[in-house]
């Protein structure tokens, strides 16, 4: 019998830490694992968003441009292969074809919110209004989008466990995604704990944005009243 050949090395070190887990959930909302059971791909529009991306895990590889058949748009791409790593992800609950089937990902309790930052990162928005109806009445939302119910409902549970705070879930106007949406004062507890450590990665273009609605209404991130 023939001796086995040398076990394929990772480029990636599965080593849990917050920029780890907030890489995870970069994954789980824009990255893709190839069907041949060693790729993984993630894909974005914004060059932080890759260079974070990279940072997480402690990579450095080619960035590339992919086009959108459906809209002639670009976007950045990095493709690596690395089997330990794809198979980590595996069991972690992260699948090829996983934006409807993705369901619960396990995750360190002590590095959900990191995840949940990334995940926000990649498939959340926050948005303001002055309601006209209401004097001085600054209003701000902050949502997560997914296409999967199972991961959405997840989302909110793991969400409502860590701040008490429960959530709205609605689906588009076509059915075909899902939306976990919180109003002021639950958002304000989200980003506290999103935001806890202002060393952390995280997408500068929305955390600014954050900031200065926060700034609005006499908040800042990492030292929110409670």
């Amino acid at each position: 019998m023939g001796k086995r050949g040398p076990k394929p090395k990772s480029k990636v070190v599965i080593k849990w830490s917050a920029d780890f887990a907030y890489g995870i959930g970069l994954i789980v909302s824009d990255g893709c694992l190839s069907k041949d059971g060693r790729h993984i791909t993630f894909v974005s529009k914004d060059k932080e968003q890759i260079n974070n991306f990279m940072k997480a895990f402690k990579i450095n590889v080619f960035v590339g441009l992919t086009f959108s058949g459906y809209n002639g748009m670009s976007a950045y791409r990095v493709q690596f292969s690395d089997i330990p790593f794809y198979t980590f992800l595996l069991s972690l609950g992260i699948t090829p074809a996983k934006s409807k089937t993705i369901g619960r990902v396990l995750i360190p309790e002590q590095y959900l919110f990191d995840f949940i930052r990334g995940v926000f990162d990649g498939d959340g928005t926050v948005y303001s209004y002055w309601d006209k109806r209401w004097k001085s009445s600054f209003m701000f939302y902050i949502s997560f989008i997914s296409a999967s119910d199972t991961f959405i409902q997840w989302l909110r549970m793991i969400i409502e466990n860590g701040t008490g705070s429960t959530g709205h879930i609605k689906k588009d106007g076509k059915g075909s995604t899902f939306q976990l949406t919180y109003a002021k004062k639950d958002s304000i507890k989200i980003i506290n704990k999103m935001y806890q450590n202002k060393k952390r990665i995280s997408l500068s273009r929305k955390s600014l944005k954050i900031k200065r609605i926060l700034g609005i209404v006499g908040k800042s991130i990492g030292h929110i009243d409670k």
